[in-house]
């Protein structure tokens, strides 16, 4: 990589990157931590879901995000009687007025955007779920043997209420393992929250002006692809991502608390996360401390916990941080 080209590129994107988090912060007030792992996953090119209680803003924060995005932008709210046509699309039966021939047109359905917002993603059941999984992995849609490719740039952001609220359908696990990141929201503190009551009972409501477009944020991503991480580093994934499997695993939380750990995809997620983070605070290489700040977001929804850690109320973040841990840094 050219060293005149990245210092460029650097300036140029960390400017964008900043003037992104200063549109968000019009909105929304706090959730720093929240609003970084969005943008890690922005350029990781990765999907995030978002999980919190009702009334936390996360569909406030994903919007805001839509908005100062130059991007094409579309929200399908997830109910127990939505259908997977009303996600993908469906064909139509149209009629020829000059030969009054009849035919099957493919009517795109809201998934062919650039960013989609899944709100209350396990509101509907897994039939439904499941229908985001090829657009997800793939970026495509197939219907009726024919394969439609998705636009580019494509993100989904989802979120979801706790899974102990009644009405949710758990997410199956090969959907989950197609987050890049889980992002838990939490409650603001005082301070914030007095601030959202301020900002939000009053007569003016911000204006987010679109600061980047869908070219800026693909040249981001391979900017993100080019950032540096060190063997070391790399081995440190490996072996966090191994040991979270409870066959042969020298951890005695993961033997305990898991049932199924952590795949392949694990690793990639959290290699290029970590990149991402690198880039964000603007550096080009990615470090340890990249890694343990999103090992949490990357591993929590691939672990399968056992009965034990739910008797013993352990939770996946239990497990994570008994990971970092107990797995060296040095081979």
């Amino acid at each position: 990589m050219n060293d005149a080209i990245t210092e460029q590129s650097i300036q140029n994107q960390l400017a964008k990157l900043t003037a992104l988090r200063e549109a968000i912060a019009q909105v929304i007030v706090g959730q720093r931590d929240v609003v970084e792992q969005l943008l890690i996953g922005l350029l990781a090119g990765g999907h995030c879901l978002l999980e919190g209680v009702p009334g936390l803003g996360k569909t406030l924060l994903v919007r805001s995000l839509g908005q100062a995005l130059a991007l094409d932008f579309r929200r399908i709210q997830f109910t127990p009687d939505l259908m997977p046509s009303d996600i993908v699309g469906t064909e139509i039966l149209e009629e020829d007025h000059g030969t009054g021939k009849r035919y099957f047109k493919f009517q795109q359905g809201p998934v062919f955007t650039n960013l989609l917002l899944a709100d209350e993603l396990n509101r509907t059941p897994p039939k439904t779920q499941s229908a985001l999984l090829e657009a997800m992995q793939e970026r495509t849609i197939s219907y009726a043997g024919t394969t439609h490719v998705l636009p580019k740039p494509f993100f989904v952001l989802a979120t979801q209420n706790p899974l102990e609220q009644a009405g949710t359908y758990p997410l199956p696990e090969a959907q989950l393992d197609r987050f890049l990141l889980h992002i838990r929201v939490d409650y603001p503190d005082e301070v914030e929250e007095r601030a959202i009551l301020a900002q939000t009972t009053g007569g003016a409501a911000a204006d987010i002006t679109a600061v980047m477009g869908g070219e800026e944020v693909i040249a981001l991503q391979k900017l993100t692809r080019e950032v540096h991480i060190g063997d070391d580093v790399l081995s440190w994934i490996t072996r966090l991502v191994r040991a979270s499997r409870p066959q042969g695993t020298a951890v005695q939380a993961v033997r305990d608390w898991v049932r199924w750990g952590a795949g392949p995809r694990a690793g990639q997620s959290l290699v290029l996360a970590a990149k991402a983070r690198a880039l964000i605070h603007g550096r080009l290489a990615a470090t340890r401390e990249d890694v343990a700040a999103l090992a949490a977001p990357v591993l929590r929804h691939r672990l399968l916990l056992s009965f034990a850690a739910e008797a013993e109320q352990r939770s996946s973040d239990d497990v994570v941080a008994a990971l970092l841990k107990s797995v060296s840094f040095a081979a």
